[in-house]
């Protein structure tokens, strides 16, 4: 197996991150709401919390427009409860502004003293349809003015979607040299440009091992041309117990309750659901055995009740062990992971898997964060 070039030092360590579930995505049974589970920000804010005690590196925060909290303002509020834990916020281009968009990150950058992490996605808007290309194309705009603000003293820009000219820059710098590490996913031919040209760490759910290697490939072909090495990592959910045998019960278990009719309607519900990276999670429940597996210890019944990463990695701790490994020895450097409910199963994790890996901080592999503070914080010294 081809392993493909990764970017930061000591492929040994990964960064493994956990999962806030802003988007009202968290179950005891798949599919059956549970108040106590909802989203809110006594819950969220909890597996943040949980998250960061079990020692997880950093923390997904998605968006979604149907249901859930907002994302910025959830990753401002985990600042000060938070002193360890990396956020990962995400962001749909083209929500807001760029100049604000690069003033909110920077100052959440700030709050955070260089603990954030932005994943980039390209999508429609609510009521809106946009062809593929110009959603990628907008999302490239919205990175390279990023880029300008947290770098330039000036922003000059002409594109398709955004122009601006003689922009001051003051005070938008972020906590972080160069800004947050950009995290990003999409199979598109526009998606991987825009990866391998501007972005840090491309992401992909899970599909079969030679699948993921063809898209590290794909991606890594495009990266080369701008004389550029990107880092991977893989979003997928886990359930890890003592033994084989309890952990595909769980499995069981967590869709036993589940109708089908309503697991349909919370994939839908997705602007995302007609997506190609969705389509594949589709195929992979398509192609899998009746047990629902594609490949040992890759379990595809999440998908039946989310859109989006559809499967899990189900097995004993030596078991889920040596599929990490497996995916480290590809060259997967982040792991992004999640389990139901969100807090047991971030304890599970940590107390069976976490002890045996060797983890890190991607900010800090990439020499992003400062060794002391900046000079000039945001906004200090600036007269009105």
């Amino acid at each position: 197996m081809t392993v493909v070039p990764i970017t930061s030092p000591d492929l040994d360590a990964a960064e493994v991150s956990w999962f806030s579930a802003l988007c009202s995505d968290d179950y005891q049974f798949l599919g059956v709401p549970d108040g106590d589970l909802r989203s809110s920000w006594a819950h969220c804010s909890e597996i943040v919390k949980t998250a960061e005690a079990q020692g997880f590196r950093n923390i997904l925060c998605p968006s979604s427009y149907q249901v859930g909290q907002d994302t910025l303002s959830f990753v401002a509020g985990c600042a000060p409860i938070t002193s360890k834990i990396n956020m990962l916020a995400a962001v749909r281009c083209g929500e807001m502004q760029p100049i604000m968009l690069a003033r909110t990150l920077a100052t959440l950058d700030h709050m955070l003293e260089g603990r954030l992490t932005v994943n980039i996605i390209s999508s429609d808007f609510p009521g809106e349809k946009a062809e593929s290309a110009y959603r990628y194309q907008r999302s490239r705009e919205v990175v390279e003015i990023l880029k300008q603000a947290w770098t330039r003293d000036e922003i000059n820009y002409e594109g398709e979607v955004y122009n601006f000219s003689g922009l001051t820059t003051d005070p938008v710098r972020p906590y972080q040299t160069g800004g947050p590490l950009l995290y990003f996913g999409g199979y598109s031919p526009s998606a991987l440009e825009l990866c391998g040209q501007h972005c840090d760490v491309y992401l992909m759910w899970p599909e079969k091992m030679e699948e993921l290697q063809g898209r590290m490939q794909a991606v890594h072909a495009v990266a080369e041309q701008y004389d550029r090495t990107l880092d991977y990592g893989l979003r997928v959910h886990t359930i890890v117990r003592d033994t084989e045998a309890e952990a595909r019960e769980y499995a069981d278990y967590i869709v036993s309750q589940l109708d089908d009719g309503q697991g349909t309607a919370i994939r839908e519900r997705a602007l995302d659901a007609k997506s190609l990276g969705v389509s594949h999670q589709a195929k992979n429940r398509e192609i899998a055995d009746d047990d629902g597996f594609i490949e040992p210890h890759l379990w595809t019944g999440v998908g039946r009740a989310r859109s989006g990463c559809g499967a899990a990695l189900v097995g004993s701790t030596d078991q889920v062990m040596s599929k990490l490994e497996a995916y480290q020895k590809m060259g997967i450097r982040a792991f992004i992971l999640s389990g139901y409910p969100h807090i047991e199963e971030a304890e599970h994790f940590g107390a069976r898997i976490l002890p045996n890996m060797k983890t890190c901080s991607l900010p800090e592999a990439y020499g992003r964060v400062p060794a002391s503070p900046p000079k000039t914080p945001l906004g200090v010294g600036v007269r009105r």
